[in-house]
């Protein structure tokens, strides 16, 4: 395993960092056995990074119970977040960070972050209540060993929150795709040149620059018959390591297979490593990505549920993949997202346009908006009705 130094604690970390949030398992209920094996597989091969947060339903005391049965909890770094938008008084931080230690069953968080951060004014509002002494007081006693913030804001915002407070680290959205997006490259710069150790979060986008690019994205990396990227996921991952300001990625891994081909691939992804042929195969992906990348949804489901029932991320990557394979392949996607063939199909057309959903987007998407072109692509004219007809037939 590659490893590179936080500048900040010169805590040696693992290029390649376990995501936690999306272990296999029901709703609130990640699988046990999966996680052990996951978790298990990861420091076999060298991974000494896990993330988590207090949002992600069940997570938490999933990864801390598997950490205790594998007698592993001393040979990670073990990080997650404190949902600030819930602290109404100083009181809360410990009430959350108290909480958030028992279900990791620890007496310390190595990696501590304030979770979504999308503006100044956020930090502004627990500043106010208190959290840069709450922060001194649980660092002094070693409760929390390095102190960041987690970024979804836009790239002028990033700046502002960077220089607010005396950050040991953060964490944003960064992979080929998004290099003028949220933070961005320049934001990736910024963190560096200030010290920071900067973590990098939906290096796939979400796996949309996986196994769901469009075809003539894949033919372009098919085309370069690279013998070390093999997979559209190696050729990701690899352009995000071969920054030196990268510290660490985070995969959110969810077998064993997975883990073996990303922690081999991040061995070999040295910074600067890629060559000037490898750089224009991934432009050359990029233009093709782009025609067909119409909303920037990345599955993460910070969005549900809906009030409605609408699968939300399932009707964007249906409508996405309408435009980058076929409109019938996108249409046959949207049936099952919204569960045509039942008695009480989930259609965009339910929406009521309340806005939760938009509120809670780290995408920033005008997720009622964008609800309306997905139901003018695939619910034209009368088709609602006739949609919803069906459903009342299928179930008499």
């Amino acid at each position: 395993m590659q490893y590179r130094v936080d500048p900040k604690s010169g805590n040696r970390i693992s290029a390649l960092g376990l995501g936690c949030m999306r272990f296999p398992g029901a709703p609130g209920r990640p699988d046990a056995k999966t996680a052990d094996a996951i978790i298990s597989r990861a420091v076999e091969q060298g991974i000494n990074y896990l993330d988590t947060a207090y949002l992600y339903p069940g997570n938490e005391a999933c990864v801390g119970a598997s950490l205790e049965r594998l007698g592993l909890r001393d040979q990670v770094l073990l990080a997650t977040k404190l949902p600030h938008a819930s602290c109404k008084c100083a009181e809360d931080f410990d009430r959350f960070f108290d909480e958030q230690l028992r279900r990791l069953r620890t007496d310390h968080i190595d990696y501590y972050l304030m979770h979504n951060i999308t503006s100044p004014a956020q930090w502004e509002r627990v500043v106010a209540l208190g959290i840069e002494d709450w922060i001194a007081r649980q660092k002094a006693a070693g409760r929390i060993r390095q102190i960041g913030f987690s970024y979804h804001g836009s790239a002028a915002d990033f700046l502002t929150v960077l220089d607010a407070y005396d950050w040991d680290f953060c964490q944003i959205q960064y992979n080929y795709a998004g290099e003028r997006y949220q933070a961005g490259t320049a934001g990736l710069m910024a963190a560096a040149e200030r010290g920071l150790a900067v973590f990098v979060m939906e290096p796939l986008l979400g796996g949309r620059l996986a196994g769901k690019l469009p075809p003539r994205a894949r033919a372009v990396l098919d085309g370069a018959r690279d013998p070390h990227l093999r997979t559209p996921a190696a050729w990701g991952l690899s352009w995000v390591w071969n920054h030196p300001q990268v510290t660490m990625l985070l995969s959110g891994m969810t077998d064993t297979a997975q883990v073996d081909e990303n922690a081999a691939l991040a061995d070999r992804a040295l910074p600067d490593s890629m060559t000037a042929t490898q750089l224009d195969a991934i432009a050359r992906v990029l233009r093709e990505f782009e025609k067909s990348n119409r909303v920037p949804c990345t599955g993460c489901g910070y969005c549900m549920p809906c009030p409605k029932g609408i699968n939300i991320p399932g009707c964007f990557a249906a409508y996405n993949a309408s435009y980058a394979h076929s409109w019938f392949t996108g249409l046959s996607q949207y049936f099952t997202a919204s569960a045509v063939r039942t008695s009480e199909p989930k259609l965009v057309s339910n929406c009521v346009k309340c806005g939760k959903c938009a509120r809670h987007c780290p995408q920033h998407i005008d997720i009622p908006g964008r609800l309306d072109d997905v139901r003018r692509r695939f619910q034209p004219g009368p088709v609602t009705a006739v949609l919803k007809a069906f459903g009342k037939t299928r179930s008499s």
